[in-house]
């Protein structure tokens, strides 16, 4: 990271800002290059490894792309403030993102869909709720294990 006096490496900031943020876009990699979708997400931190949960359709583009290569990148960004200046170059902006790549898995089993709907659900509205285990077999499930995090605030 080239601003180091940016970078976040406490985990409880780390977490701060991912819970700030209520858009992950996901990086895959497709037949035409990269392709980039905005989603809804949940997380969940599991022995110091951050998983990322998000539903989509049956099928299409990520799914696809996803089975061809589960190697992934997502980008979430949040608190977005400009700071005024007198000139141009005293203009400033103030944000906070996460940056991390990792493993995209598609869930099969029904629980863990389940989970990944419930805290996609949390993660969104603060609220828990009961879903009806027969709701995962209309939707997809994806689970995004993070290898790699980098978070950085100004």
């Amino acid at each position: 990271m080239r601003r180091k006096d940016r970078e976040v490496k406490d985990i409880n900031k780390i977490i701060e800002i991912i819970n700030s943020c209520k858009v992950l876009r996901l990086g895959v990699m497709s037949e035409e290059g990269v392709y980039i979708v905005p989603v809804n997400f949940g997380y969940d931190l599991i022995n110091d490894e951050f998983c990322f949960y998000i539903h989509c359709a049956t099928e299409g583009k990520k799914i696809n792309c996803i089975i061809q290569n589960s190697n992934v990148c997502v980008e979430m960004d949040c608190n977005h403030r400009i700071l005024e200046g007198e000139k141009a170059c005293n203009y400033s902006y103030f944000y906070s993102s996460i940056i991390a790549n990792g493993k995209a898995k598609i869930l099969k089993n029904d629980d863990e869909k389940l989970k990944g709907l419930k805290l996609i659900m949390k993660h969104q509205t603060g609220k828990d709720f009961e879903i009806d285990k027969n709701a995962v077999k209309f939707v997809s499930i994806i689970k995004i294990t993070a290898e790699s995090i980098s978070a950085k605030a100004h």
